[in-house]
């Protein structure tokens, strides 16, 4: 509104409260003139002026106000739309997420692998070949990883005993082979589980502490490290390949949860104490493992155990060919423990003639 309008306003509704409800001039009455209802004089502008001053800054107050709210409410309206969008994008995200699913169900019935794998990091899974330009079926595992090994090692080497710690350590293995014969018998497929589920634990626990007794002494093992993980990792794949072949019974899950425990505890306090006697004991026990899997392979021979077709997993390990078989396998595993027999012996040795193994080269890619 124009600034004379506004004043008229204002005379309109605060001249009762400026001059008093008894000297409001009358309906009828002439208006007197603005200074002559003040009380005249300089004094009386000047009381006019401060009440004018006061209610333009009102005024002003009362239309900032308004302003900011027009602010707010364009700023809600905003916030309103961003919600909105993000809404959206949600549900596209929703949507492209049932879209996987829904792709991946399809897939699986059309009997490929349909599993969607969450990529948040940026990480994708590598497609990889085998030597025949197939797509590799393992993750557990890779090409490069899989190998031939020798068939042709030694079986009968044995390890004298002489010293007092090498016969203990002979005597143990030999107690622990009479009650696994007395429960498994000639289950041998259960007794090759049973097996590789203890086989697997000293090359973790040596290089373990391995491990991080380079990290303490900020030195290098030689390469051992390496060796000692490798042949865990080589005997959790026996494992695998022989849960292909024999489904264990409750009983036997619950006897490889004791033995695992009880075995784990008394390596690993072995090991700190005396190194040299826990290889000895894990060459011993590699020399029973070969034991073990002549029988096996015997039986397979005889017929008393069906000699069924090789896993695919054992195929693509040991690189063998399509047509191999159990015994075949066998044959394989056999020659791995073997091949650990000789690795625990050697750093056993090491510790005999007052080495550390990280003074003599490991037998890197010895299989």
């Amino acid at each position: 509104m124009s600034s004379r309008a506004a004043g008229s306003v204002l005379l309109r509704h605060l001249a009762p409260r400026v001059f008093g409800p008894g000297s409001a001039p009358s309906a009828a009455a002439p208006r007197p003139p603005l200074l002559a209802l003040a009380g005249g004089g300089e004094r009386g502008a000047a009381a006019v002026w401060v009440r004018l001053l006061s209610t333009s800054a009102a005024e002003r107050a009362v239309e900032q106000e308004e302003v900011a709210a027009s602010k707010g409410n364009a700023g809600s309206t905003a916030a309103a739309k961003v919600e909105a969008a993000a809404s959206k994008g949600n549900a596209g995200s929703t949507a492209a997420a049932k879209a996987e699913a829904a792709e991946a169900a399809k897939e699986t019935r059309d009997g490929k692998k349909g599993i969607v794998v969450s990529s948040y990091w940026g990480i994708e899974p590598s497609k990889l070949l085998n030597k025949d330009g197939v797509e590799w079926n393992w993750s557990c595992f890779r090409p490069w990883e899989a190998y031939k090994t020798d068939t042709s090692i030694d079986l009968s080497r044995h390890h004298e005993p002489k010293v007092l710690l090498d016969k203990i350590a002979y005597w143990t293995v030999k107690s622990l082979r009479f009650p696994t014969d007395i429960f498994f018998q000639r289950r041998y497929g259960c007794r090759a589980m049973m097996l590789e589920t203890v086989a697997a634990v000293p090359g973790m626990v040596g290089g373990m502490l391995l491990h991080l007794r380079s990290l303490r002494r900020f030195e290098h093992s030689g390469g051992w490290i390496r060796v000692l993980l490798e042949e865990a990792e080589n005997e959790r794949m026996h494992l695998m390949t022989f849960m292909e072949v024999a489904q264990p019974r409750w009983y036997d899950r619950a006897l490889v949860l004791a033995v695992q425990g009880v075995f784990f505890n008394v390596y690993f306090l072995g090991y700190l104490i005396s190194p040299k006697f826990a290889h000895r004991v894990v060459g011993y026990l590699e020399e029973e493992a070969i034991h073990s899997y002549t029988e096996f392979l015997k039986d397979l021979e005889d017929g008393k155990i069906d000699n069924v077709p090789a896993p695919a997993i054992a195929i693509d390990y040991w690189q063998l060919p399509a047509n191999a078989t159990l015994k075949d396998v066998v044959t394989m595993v056999r020659a791995d423990e073997a091949h650990h027999r000789d690795v625990n012996h050697f750093a056993s040795d090491i510790h005999f003639q007052g080495m550390e193994l990280k003074q003599a080269p490991a037998p890197v890619g010895y299989h």
